[in-house]
Parts: C-alpha cells; structure tokens; sequence
C-alpha cells in the first residue's frame, strides 16, 4: 500500500474531508503519512481544491484521535477527536466527532469547534458515550500536545522533516 485513501465522515454518514496520502512509515504510534503541497482534498461536496503546504498525518491504531502537522503554517499541529480509524483495504474512515487540539507555532494550545460539538450532540444525536470519550479524549490530548509528549515532540519533527526531504524528490 502507497497510497492512503483518508475519508473522513460526520456522525450522520455525510462526507468530510477527502484526500489522498502517502505512506511514509510506521512506528509504534501508528501509520505515518504525507502529501506534498498541490495536493487535491475537497470538504464534503465542496469544489476541490489544493493543499498549499506539505502536512504529514499518523493515524494510530483504535484511538479516539488523529494528528496532522502542517509544515509553514500558524497551526503546526492540529489534532482531530475521531471515531477509531476502520480501514478498507487502502482506504481508512474516521467520523469527526468536532473537537480538535490545536497547536500554534508559538507554542500556545487551544481546543477548537466546542460549539460545532455541542450543536451536533443534538443535531445528530450523539449517544452519551461518544460525548463522554470526546471531550475525555480532548482534554487528555491537550495535555499531552501543550507538554509535546511523543508522538507530538520531536518524533512528530522528525517524520515532517523526512516528508520535506521526500518533496524534493516528488514529481507529481
């Protein structure tokens, strides 16, 4: 597998995010992947659109969450609150459940779309449970991103650095 398929999904069934990703590695937190800038991803029904910047994905194994590091941007790490991943040969689904972890390059923390969340625990009905491991999920990971305990520390530079060095090389 070269190619990852991300399909990211609401809780209703309706598409989220779409695109594309290469692999780039494997490490006890999970699957790495990247795309280089130009890369196509649409939201929902959305027109398509490029990515302006290379961004790097590790999408680990039955968490409630996965990460993107964006390379050249005010937001280097942006932690979404997902469903498990459930993979389909190269294509893996993950239901946004709204919440994210943001890391700014300054270094300050914030949690994102709260509102979004508690719009749709009703507009979607949410079973307790979901709430419940969301907003345990968020405030675990704010911690954990604010103190950069690995995957989001070094080890998460060090996989951007590697997909910087593939860019050079990527032709399309």
């Amino acid at each position: 597998m070269d190619v990852v398929h991300i399909d990211f999904r609401k809780w209703d069934g309706r598409r989220h995010w779409q695109f594309e990703m290469r692999v780039l590695g494997e490490d006890e937190h999970g699957l790495w992947l990247w795309s280089p800038a130009g890369s196509a991803m649409q939201r929902g029904h959305e027109p398509m659109r490029q990515s302006p910047r290379i961004n790097v994905k590790l999408i680990p194994e039955d968490k409630w969450w996965t990460a993107i590091w964006n390379d050249q941007h005010d937001v280097e790490l942006y932690v979404d609150i997902i469903t498990p991943p459930s993979w389909n040969g190269a294509t893996v689904t993950m239901v946004d459940i709204d919440l994210d972890v943001m890391r700014w390059t300054d270094g300050r923390v914030e949690i994102a779309d709260e509102d979004e969340f508690e719009e749709h625990q009703v507009t979607m009905d949410y079973p307790q449970r979901l709430i419940d491991t969301a907003r345990a999920t968020t405030a675990r990971l704010a911690v954990a991103v604010e103190a950069r305990h690995e995957p989001f520390g070094a080890i998460g530079d060090a996989w951007m650095s590697k997909a910087i060095d593939l860019s050079k090389n990527h032709h399309g």
